[in-house]
């Protein structure tokens, strides 16, 4: 009698192998995603094209600006306009609006450090109704308030001075150094302050030695606002000061559209030298200023 043996033997089959799943992704990683890369250079020739027609036009000469190419190179560069803007009084609008900006910084700094220290550790409903009411002013645009503004300024006898510019530039500024400031210090931790509060420390000397130190992104951030408002500020020069000494780039700038309407290069050579100032200083604290503003919400 045979026994049929091939029911009972074991039946080998062979599996296929795993698919590697390494390679693909390991293709994806080093080709990068063209899409996301595409989109910043696009933002990139956005921005570079015009501040290269910008510094290249001003090197031409006015025959060559007006019938030659405006992305070309020129062909005999030539710095005539700049030495025109220059005797055209440009350094007193330099120095007038380098000083706006700084006692602007100045003001908003030594005010609006304390009013966000307060916000910050002051659980009573006064201090949250006067940091409420600071942001309340970020909704409120300058050309709401420029003629009650304007006649606040003649009575006090500021009208065309250079307090007529900084006192309201700094006070439109004070909303956002308020927030700006208040998001930064709430990441200081509570543990922090109650050991100085164990060793005595007074509520002053937690805020010069605790709070500001720990503070400084969010105080450059401010800073560099505050002066760019007061750098970029038309309005209230426009309203609140009438005479040429009292002038600042923006109005000057406005000026020389009518001075040079013609000459074109030597306008934007006016520009250029206008933005590279306050460009130095974003540069040196472009770091600081991202910091800052990405401290704006808190905890």
């Amino acid at each position: 009698m045979s026994i049929d043996t091939r029911a009972a033997a074991p039946q080998h089959r062979t599996t296929p192998a795993a698919p590697r799943r390494g390679r693909p992704a390991r293709r994806r990683r080093l080709l990068g995603n063209p899409v996301a890369g595409f989109g910043p250079l696009i933002w990139l020739l956005v921005v570079l094209v015009p501040l290269y027609t910008l510094v290249s036009a001003s090197l031409m000469r006015q025959d060559e600006a007006l019938n030659g190419d405006p992305l070309a190179i020129p062909t005999d560069p030539t710095f005539e306009n700049y030495r025109t803007v220059l005797d055209s009084g440009f350094l007193t609008l330099i120095g007038n609006t380098a000083l706006v900006a700084v006692a602007t910084v100045a003001i908003v700094l030594v005010l609006s450090v304390p009013v966000a220290y307060v916000a910050v550790r002051t659980r009573s409903r006064l201090s949250s109704l006067a940091f409420r009411t600071f942001l309340l002013g970020v909704a409120i645009p300058a050309q709401a308030v420029i003629v009650p503004l304007y006649l606040m300024i003649g009575k006090l006898g500021l009208y065309d001075t250079l307090w007529a510019i900084i006192l309201p530039t700094a006070a439109f500024a004070m909303p956002v150094a308020v927030l700006v400031l208040s998001g930064t210090m709430r990441d200081v931790s509570e543990e922090m302050y109650e050991a100085m509060a164990l060793d005595g420390a007074s509520p002053v000397r937690m805020l010069w030695q605790l709070a500001v130190p720990l503070s400084r992104a969010g105080i450059s951030t401010v800073a560099i606002f505050s002066a760019l408002q007061a750098w970029n500020g038309f309005l209230f020069p426009l309203i609140l000061t009438q005479s040429e000494e009292r002038r600042v780039l923006t109005l000057g700038l406005f000026n020389f559209m009518s001075q040079f309407g013609v000459n074109i290069p030597a306008v934007l050579a006016a520009i250029v030298l206008s933005v590279i100032p306050i460009f130095a200083v974003y540069l040196v604290a472009r770091r600081a200023l991202i910091n800052g503003l990405m401290g704006v919400g808190g905890k």
